[in-house]
């Protein structure tokens, strides 16, 4: 039968091998198989985590329409439709705590935001790795930090007993109380984020520089082209999917501006100048009582940045861009 194949067809008849390509091709799919299967168990628990405390948690939401009572349970609590919102519409706190939680976040995109590409860019022109490692790793240092050490450090520089206060009374110069002053308490957050976490939000914008073809700023150099204007027209366009997907997500978080800085803070200041949605659910929840609620300002405030980065995706499909989704 073999001849009569070579005959017909004037090739050797292949026989199978061990050694044959498909069979190297079964060995690597069954090895990529086994590869995934061990990917897939090692995310299974990050993935049990989000499904259980963040998709799963979401129905806890139905509290917000209720008389929420521990004892009595979701199920036996009376149901009260939409009374805790028309409640948290009619109470002055729930608005100024909105009311500065809007002013803080505001402040927070347009001060810090941009630090953190203007930081990648000084770093990005370095040629010494050695000073750009160091630092990196100065500049990345803070977020690691809790929030209680930033703010007791804070307290210990711009606090009434701190080290500035102690260099003007030495001075024969009148101390200033920084951090007890409500009128500068929301400059102040500012900065305490932008020492914080400044350094860490470079790192992707250090990604999308280290993705920028050097040949552009050669050519556009040799057009005469100045740093400012290779900037804005090499650098800019090439990071800019990256700004506009940052800017959107941080539009979808305007309104969780820092639970634990602004808590640690609050009392030093006042209600009046520190209170923002999530301090404002706490004490009417956790410490109140008040659980349906708390509840429903949480809900709203869920509500809103979902609005919120709905409504950017759309502008950034509209520019041009990519956006967080399609």
């Amino acid at each position: 039968m073999a001849a009569v194949v070579r005959e017909r067809t004037g090739t050797e008849a292949v026989t199978p091998s061990r050694h044959h390509p498909n069979g190297a091709r079964t060995k690597r799919k069954g090895f990529q198989s086994r590869r995934s299967r061990t990917l897939f168990l090692l995310m299974l628990p990050g993935l049990g985590y989000f499904l259980v405390f963040h998709y799963g948690a979401l129905a806890g939401n139905v509290i917000a329409f209720k008389d929420y009572v521990p004892f009595d349970g979701i199920w036996g609590s009376p149901w009260v439709g939409l009374g805790n919102f028309q409640r948290m519409f009619q109470d002055a706190e729930f608005w100024d705590a909105v009311l500065n939680t809007l002013w803080i976040a505001v402040l927070q995109i347009v001060f810090y935001f941009p630090v953190p590409l203007a930081l990648a860019l000084l770093l990005h022109t370095l040629t010494w790795s050695t000073v750009r490692r160091f630092v990196q790793s100065v500049a990345y240092l803070p977020h690691f930090i809790s929030w209680v050490i930033v703010v007791a450090l804070f307290q210990q520089v711009l606090g009434d007993t701190g080290m500035l206060n102690g260099y003007l009374g030495d001075a024969g110069l009148s101390t200033v109380d920084i951090i007890g002053n409500p009128d500068a308490f929301k400059p102040l957050t500012v900065a305490q984020v932008i020492w914080k976490d400044a350094g860490w939000g470079t790192i992707i914008f250090l990604a999308a520089l280290s993705q920028v073809d050097e040949q552009q700023y050669e050519a556009a150099a040799i057009d005469g082209a100045g740093p400012w204007r290779r900037f804005w027209h090499v650098t800019l366009p090439a990071i800019r999917p990256v700004i506009v997907l940052l800017l959107i997500m941080r539009l979808g978080d305007i309104l969780s501006v820092g639970f634990e800085q602004m808590l640690l803070q609050r009392d030093a200041v006042g209600p009046e100048a520190a209170e923002i949605i999530d301090t404002f659910v706490y004490y009417q929840g956790i410490v109140g009582g008040d659980y349906g609620f708390a509840a429903a300002a949480g809900l709203f405030k869920g509500v809103i940045g979902a609005l919120l980065v709905y409504a950017a995706n759309k502008v950034a499909h509209r520019l041009g861009e990519q956006g967080v989704y399609k």
